[in-house]
């Protein structure tokens, strides 16, 4: 599923958390959000990033998304 599908079904709390910490490793509860909203954090969706040692993090193209998000650039 496209971030563009499960980002208005998150909380308003997840968001407020993925606009404030743009880039940053994405603690359990906010990637447990995330596919609870739809979003497969194990596919190859463009959105994925790398996943390791320091957490989950969303790709460099889904941050910029975010941002354009908070700034009111998608519906």
């Amino acid at each position: 599923m496209d971030i563009a599908e499960w980002w208005p079904r998150l909380g308003d709390d997840a968001r407020a958390w993925l606009t404030a910490n743009n880039g940053d490793a994405l603690p359990s509860h906010i990637v447990e959000q995330i596919a609870a909203a739809g979003g497969v954090v194990t596919s190859g969706a463009w959105w994925v990033g790398e996943s390791g040692p320091e957490g989950f993090f969303l790709s460099d193209r889904a941050t910029d998304w975010i941002e354009e998000a908070s700034n009111g650039e998608h519906p």
